[in-house]
């Protein structure tokens, strides 16, 4: 098991001050025993001058009958007994030491890791600032910066160019905002003065057949790049997190998107729609369904058909979308997603599309924090796609009539 760094730093200073506590702890009891033996290993008890019998505490084999043994006899049963009990009490107050130590011992480990646990919390506080900040950064808060203060350190200098790092990438994302918008208006207007010629050179009837003909051609182009700059503004505006949510129904964006949905002839659609409410951009999350739909009806059998489903589960609000089709290998799944990612020659370059419908259904999701969820449909080919989205409390006005229960 990988331990963090909190818990590695916690058992270093802790294993540092107890092996520093243990020596110390060694080193006093030996200084204790050399002590006890120095100041108790010579003890001598000196007999009265007169040679009589010593105390009761001190006893001593009688003789036999009223005769005294003699002086030296005494003398070296008196030391005998007094080496005896000097030793027992050593011993008896080094063993206490030993466990008053152990007792003392345990109770600082204890308070040893406890400390080590707060201090390493507290020297590795500017990193979980760091881990903080950099967990809430999006496109639309690269504006916030650590700004830690304190000594100049490894960290502050770790924070310090973090901040920088900020500060270049904030600068990159509104070059980008940018150049959208620059883009937007400088692609749009080319073409739409070219569709406005075009049509009016069709309107003419003076104008030959020939250039009727050749200006249709061109018409038919400049709306396929007309669809093709509008799915680009669009992925890049889906890929920035929206910078204001307003409570949304997917159950009435998913209902209005059908309205719109062409659907080819002999292809079955049903729907069963109950209130999933959640909160985004309105605009990208119908676009995000309609494409999902309109990808479902493009590449769909002639007599194929089309499952949608909306409810909210578990904090989340979902759209299922089940739909006939070719057989999808599963290596295939993720790669339909990359913008202009040919999967078969039919289903990029199409006069139906761009190629980018995919693409801003995940740049969507991800902007929105949703998941998503690509499956092949083992039987009858085609895709079910699963997306979720944080739900949220449901907008004022509430849909009627459309609603039915969620699939099983």
């Amino acid at each position: 098991m990988r331990l963090s760094v909190r818990t590695r730093l916690t058992l270093i200073y802790g294993g540092l001050v107890l092996a520093m506590a243990a020596a110390l702890v060694t080193v006093t009891y030996l200084q204790s025993v050399r002590t006890i033996n120095n100041s108790f290993g010579k003890v001598q008890v000196m007999l009265p001058s007169d040679g009589l019998r010593p105390g009761p505490d001190v006893p001593f084999p009688a003789s036999g009958g009223d005769e005294r043994p003699a002086p030296n006899r005494i003398q070296s049963y008196v030391d005998n007994a007094v080496a005896r009990d000097v030793a027992g009490r050593k011993q008896d107050a080094l063993s206490a030491l030993v466990q008053s130590s152990l007792i003392i011992f345990l109770i600082f480990a204890v308070v040893a890791l406890l400390v080590s646990h707060l201090v390493a919390r507290r020297m590795l506080r500017p990193l979980a600032k760091i881990t903080a900040t950099a967990q809430r950064l999006s496109h639309s808060s690269l504006h916030e910066r650590i700004a830690l203060e304190g000594p100049s350190d490894e960290i502050k200098d770790l924070a310090d160019t973090f901040d920088a790092m900020l500060d270049r990438l904030h600068l990159a994302f509104d070059s980008q905002r940018r150049f959208v918008a620059n883009a937007s208006h400088e692609l749009r207007t080319p073409l739409t003065i070219n569709r406005t010629v075009l049509e009016v050179a069709l309107a003419r009837r003076s104008t030959p057949e020939e250039t009727k003909i050749l200006a249709g051609t061109l018409l038919e182009t400049t709306s396929r790049h007309e669809r093709l700059i509008e799915g680009l503004l669009l992925l890049a505006r889906s890929e920035n997190e929206p910078q204001e949510r307003v409570p949304v129904d997917l159950s009435e964006l998913a209902a209005s998107s059908l309205d719109d949905l062409a659907v080819p002839d002999g292809v079955l659609v049903e729907r069963r729609l109950s209130p999933a409410a959640t909160a985004g951009e309105p605009v990208l999350l119908e676009r995000c369904v309609a494409n999902l739909l309109e990808n479902a009806a493009r590449y769909n059998l002639p007599d194929g058909r089309i499952w949608i489903s909306t409810w909210q589960e578990h904090g989340w609000s979902v759209v299922r979308v089940e739909n006939t089709g070719a057989t999808v290998p599963s290596h295939a799944l993720d790669t339909i997603y990359e913008p202009f990612r040919r999967l078969r020659p039919d289903r990029t370059g199409s006069k139906k599309g761009a190629g980018l419908g995919l693409s801003i259904v995940r740049s969507v999701v991800r902007a929105h924090g949703g998941t998503l969820e690509t499956h092949a449909r083992p039987e009858g080919g085609g895709l079910l796609t699963i997306l979720r989205f944080p739900a949220a409390s449901p907008p004022a006005a509430q849909p009627s009539g459309n609603a039915s229960a969620a699939p099983v």
